[in-house]
């Protein structure tokens, strides 16, 4: 049996613009409950800055992207689906040719930068 969703806890040392680039999943929720420090995040055209005790949800098709450009860390909650782990975990391992194509393989994308990111 497939689980509906995975929590996964983790942390940045701070001073990361972007820890995800800008991206869409076309078929998935996902959200993020930050535990300490803060995180920024781009969801659509709005940025947010969450502190801890926040939660932002980015829903299907909602262009995101999120970092820690303060210099203390952060530590917080990833809630996803098991395809958004699956996508994240192949990321991780680097053994992919097209980033472009590995986001579509989960139905997702990849997005070019925004002015909002610069």
């Amino acid at each position: 049996m497939e689980r509906d969703f995975v929590v996964v806890e983790w942390a940045d040392p701070g001073g990361t613009e972007w820890i995800a680039p800008l991206h869409i999943h076309h078929a998935d929720d996902e959200a993020w409950y930050v535990l300490e420090g803060s995180l920024r995040f781009l969801l659509g055209d709005e940025i947010v800055d969450a502190e801890a005790g926040t939660t932002v949800f980015a829903e299907k098709g909602t262009p995101h992207a999120y970092g820690n450009p303060r210099p203390e860390p952060a530590r917080y909650l990833l809630v996803m689906t098991p395809r958004i782990e699956r996508l994240i975990e192949r990321l991780h391992e680097g053994d992919w040719k097209d980033v472009g194509e590995l986001f579509r393989e989960f139905d997702s994308e990849l997005l070019p930068p925004s002015a909002a990111q610069s």
